[in-house]
C-alpha cells in the first residue's frame, strides 16, 4: 500500500489553487489570442480531480465535489463578482477537466 499523505496535500493544495483562480475578483489575463482561460478551467479541474482520487476519495464523490464546484462558480461568477462572468463554455472546460481526470485514474481502485 503507498502513502496517500502527498496525494492528500497535493488535493488540498489543489482545492485552494482552484477557490483562489475562480473566486478571486479579478481574474489574471493574458492576451495572447488562445483561448488560456478555458485550458486553465480545464486543468484546474482534471488536477485536483486526479489528486482527490490518488488522495483516497471515491471516485463518484470527487466526480460529485468537483461538478458542484464548477456549477457553483460560474454561478458566483456570474451573479456575485462585478468583474467577472459566468461562462457555459467555461462550465464545459470544467466538465471536460473532471472527465479527463476520472479517466486518467479509471484504473485506480480508491480504496487500495
Amino acid at each position: 500500500m503507498t502513502s496517500r499523505h502527498p496525494w492528500q496535500i497535493a488535493f488540498a493544495v489543489g482545492v485552494l489553487v482552484q477557490w483562489w483562480a475562480l473566486y478571486w475578483p479579478r481574474p489574471p489575463s493574458v492576451q495572447t489570442g488562445l483561448p488560456l482561460d478555458k485550458v486553465v478551467h480545464f486543468a484546474l479541474f482534471a488536477v485536483v480531480t486526479y489528486a482527490g482520487v490518488h488522495a483516497g476519495l471515491a471516485r463518484w464523490l470527487v466526480a460529485l465535489l468537483m461538478l458542484g464546484q464548477a456549477l457553483l462558480s460560474e454561478a458566483i461568477q456570474h451573479f456575485w463578482l462585478a468583474q467577472r462572468g459566468g461562462d457555459v463554455w467555461d462550465l464545459l472546460a470544467d466538465a471536460l477537466g473532471i472527465a479527463a481526470g476520472l479517466w486518467l485514474t479509471r484504473d485506480r481502485n480508491a480504496y487500495d
